[in-house]
């Protein structure tokens, strides 16, 4: 998945961060998955985009209340 910049998830509306999250949350899972199986991975690097674009969602819908 691309990065996603704050202005872009605050021009989403609630449905749409609901669903980019709950993609987000399963990519994640996906690459905790393969990687505790040993397999090996295209980049580490997504972790870090995943679960800080995760990151990004949550603090926008706390801001507007969402949550």
């Amino acid at each position: 998945m691309a990065v996603l910049r704050m202005s872009e998830i605050r021009k989403m509306n609630a449905e749409q961060r609901a669903s980019r999250l709950k993609k987000l949350r399963d990519e994640l899972m996906k690459l905790r998955a393969e990687k505790n199986t040993g397999g090996s991975l295209e980049s580490y690097g997504k972790f870090k985009a995943v679960r800080r674009a995760i990151a990004r969602i949550l603090t926008v819908q706390r801001e507007l209340g969402e949550i």
